[in-house]
């Protein structure tokens, strides 16, 4: 998340974390922390969430058949990572 720039750690989301210290009593490494959790958890593939899902909603006693509703629910509105993708897969989604 964090970078040397002329001997100076910058930090990717600079603006956001401004924003937070501005409008929040949180510091500048409190609001890094919150940034990186953040980006951490919408960081996660539809595969490492659907497996999160399954092992907490299995630990509150559902069965499988309720627990693959409950996140088939839930999937669309979750923002996951997007996958890695060659220069040509990214041309084939635009030409087909």
């Amino acid at each position: 998340m964090a970078r040397l720039l002329s001997g100076v750690v910058r930090h990717h989301h600079e603006d956001l974390i401004a924003h937070l210290t501005r409008t929040t009593p949180l510091g500048e490494g409190e609001a890094a922390r919150v940034v990186a959790d953040v980006l951490s958890y919408f960081g996660e593939s539809a595969e490492d969430f659907v497996r999160r899902r399954h092992t907490e909603l299995q630990a509150r006693g559902l069965t499988n058949d309720q627990i693959f509703q409950v996140v088939a629910a839930e999937l669309p509105l979750r923002r996951v990572s997007a996958p890695d993708l060659s220069l040509r897969q990214l041309r084939r989604i635009v030409y087909g």
